[in-house]
């Protein structure tokens, strides 16, 4: 694939991801609950990975492509352009978002946000930012180790799409009323840059929390499971 192609297959696929699992909280998040919020969170990148995995490889995290940086599976120059067209989609999906939702006559941006993340006052469930902190190093440790192994060789072929998806889906149950699940720092950017304040003044965790996380699974990936993966 071209390297064109690459760039703009990051940039859809992380448009789908935080227009429709943003999507979801925003227009039906009192009806679907946190149950329904998870899984279309986990079906967008379950449909992505088959759309357009074979073309970049379906990133769509700045975390997930800086874990896959450092384990040598992708360039930095590559990299670099897939973490600025992800940030692009990303805001592109809250900007479309937000102009869907000025058509409905009840919404507010400032009362029902457009899916941002939080700790403290700005966190579903009122958890403190070291709760945030520990959460969100801690899932995207997970989503990462679980894409390692849905994605190496030994694994079985054609189904790294359902386990990372329903592992993002399972990360956003645990997650949603902790900070509303980031685990991608370009999710988190596209709605905090729209809705300001509070938002944009946490948006530093969701940026830092979720690079940690997939850096210590690239690291314990590559030293402690990857040479077993490969031998399975």
């Amino acid at each position: 694939m071209s390297d064109t192609h690459k760039y703009l297959a990051e940039l859809l696929g992380t448009f789908v991801l935080v227009f429709f699992g943003c999507g979801a909280a925003v227009v039906a998040g009192k009806s679907l609950g946190v149950l329904g919020i998870a899984f279309a969170f986990g079906l967008a990148v379950l449909v992505m990975v088959y759309a357009i995995g074979p073309i970049s490889g379906c990133h769509i995290n700045p975390a997930i492509t800086v874990a896959m940086l450092l384990s040598k599976k992708i360039g930095s120059r590559d990299a670099l352009v897939y973490i600025v067209v992800q940030c692009i989609g990303a805001i592109i999906a809250a900007a479309l978002l937000l102009v869907v939702m000025t058509g409905s006559p009840t919404y507010s941006i400032a009362a029902d946000g457009l899916g941002q993340n939080g700790y403290g006052v700005a966190s579903p469930g009122g958890y403190s930012l070291v709760s945030g902190l520990i959460a969100e190093i801690v899932l995207t440790f997970v989503f990462l180790i679980v894409i390692f192994g849905a994605t190496s060789k030994a694994a079985p072929a054609g189904f790294a799409g359902i386990a990372i998806g329903l592992s993002l889906t399972l990360i956003h149950i645990v997650g949603i009323m902790i900070t509303g699940t980031s685990v991608n720092p370009a999710r988190s950017l596209g709605p905090a840059l729209l809705v300001g304040g509070t938002a944009l003044s946490q948006l530093w965790l969701f940026i830092i929390a979720p690079i940690i996380g997939a850096v210590l699974a690239a690291l314990v990936w590559n030293y402690l499971f990857e040479g077993a993966a490969g031998s399975a």
